[in-house]
């Protein structure tokens, strides 16, 4: 298993993580509040979220290396979209072993 971690400074983290959230319920399980968010994304990856007033915290985790680059991918893709006003989001992906 393999994980990310990124900080994404913005003061509308709680606006996308729901609106992420909300986005993916149609094809994907989710959970989420306005200040968490968790949804299994494909392949067995799993994403989480918390957003606080200052930023949004996303982690990810998959079972390797290959599928966490193309997950990283499609959540910065997304989140982007959300946030078209402040895009790109400065994604500073930490990775390391789970």
């Amino acid at each position: 298993m393999v994980s990310t971690h990124a900080h994404v400074p913005t003061a509308h983290g709680s606006r996308y993580l729901q609106q992420l959230c909300k986005h993916w319920a149609h094809k994907l399980e989710v959970e989420f509040t306005p200040e968490e968010g968790r949804v299994k994304l494909p392949d067995g990856a799993l994403a989480e979220m918390k957003a606080s007033a200052e930023a949004l915290d996303v982690r990810i985790d998959a079972s390797d290396a290959e599928l966490l680059e193309r997950m990283k991918g499609v959540v910065a893709r997304h989140l982007d979209r959300f946030a078209f006003r402040e895009a790109p989001l400065p994604f500073d992906w930490q990775d390391a072993a789970a």
